[in-house]
């Protein structure tokens, strides 16, 4: 099985453009699944419907998130699509298997001094003044431009040269689009190249190698990683005096998108700007503005409070 989902995963990454992210989260999936199959002396050729469903009730035996048991089944039902269409199997036993129905949560946000006591506790964050400078310029990018977090850690240096008004970002499967960059955005990014660049001379000095990352780092991917932004985000929470509990790096994404729409951005713009590709996917916060006006008139409409 461990060929037949290494082949799976090259058809993703060669015909779908698939993310790395994507990549090792199918990878991880199905090694389980086959990990599961092999205890059970079974195998992917000769499970059924049945096994799948039995999988699925372990996982959830297991304790793991509807999200996480959906995302299971997606990467199962898509390998056997992939072994049916490449006749390894006359069959496709995942296909009528139904996934656990998601609860709609909406997503968590942060307040516009949520965000602006993050942005300050930034500029005072850090063992040196390039860590300081690099901290701002990460958290002045997120909130200008709601990058996913994956986007920003990976940004080649190549795309802010020049102090650009729009910034090119990859994202999802290979696509790109631009974003506008505010001025305190532009200004932080400024800030930060200037220390890149005096980097990059001590580097060449020493006879070293330039980073070709905005953000590089000594590990192994070159840049900051996305495990080390979010402990990053959540030193900053405590410094700024916000609850660490309710800020991740998604939470600055929900905040962009809930704030523009909150001051009369329209949701076409809004989802180009976040690089949905659905805007079925961007109507959410139309949701969460609805929450939060309703909490805002329980809050402090005079009737509204108890006598």
């Amino acid at each position: 099985m461990a060929h037949r989902i290494e082949a799976f995963l090259e058809a993703q990454a060669a015909e779908l453009d698939a993310a790395q992210n994507t990549l090792l989260a199918y990878a991880r999936d199905l090694k389980d699944f086959a990990g599961w199959l092999d205890a059970r002396g079974l195998d992917f050729q000769s499970a059924q419907r049945g096994d799948v469903e039995a999988y699925l009730i372990h996982c959830d035996a297991q304790g793991l998130a509807v999200s996480t048991r959906a995302r299971r089944l997606s990467a199962i039902k898509q390998l056997y699509r992939f072994a049916f269409e490449e006749g390894w199997r006359s069959d496709n036993p995942a296909i009528q298997v139904r996934g656990p129905g998601r609860t709609k949560r909406l997503p968590k946000t942060l307040s516009v001094e949520d965000v602006d006591r993050l942005i300050e506790a930034s500029r005072a964050t850090g063992r040196t003044p390039a860590d300081r400078l690099r901290n701002t310029c990460l958290m002045e990018l997120l909130y200008a431009t709601g990058m996913r977090v994956s986007e920003l850690v990976s940004l080649p240096l190549a795309a802010a040269k020049g102090d650009p008004r729009m910034l090119l970002v990859r994202g999802k499967g290979g696509k790109e689009r631009l974003v506008p960059l505010s001025p305190p955005a532009r200004a932080a990014m400024a800030a930060w190249l200037a220390e890149r660049e005096a980097q990059d001379a001590r580097a060449e000095a020493e006879r070293k190698p330039h980073s070709r990352f905005l953000f590089p780092s000594r590990g192994a991917a070159g840049h900051l990683t996305r495990h080390r932004f979010y402990m990053l985000i959540k030193e900053l929470a405590v410094a700024g005096g916000v609850d660490p509990t309710k800020v991740t790096p998604h939470t600055l994404r929900h905040a962009f998108a809930t704030h523009l729409l909150a001051n009369g951005a329209d949701l076409r713009s809004i989802q180009t700007l976040l690089g949905h590709a659905d805007v079925s996917t961007t109507e959410i916060y139309t949701h969460v503005l609805d929450a939060r006006l309703k909490e805002l008139v329980l809050e402090h409409h005079p009737l509204a409070k108890e006598v």
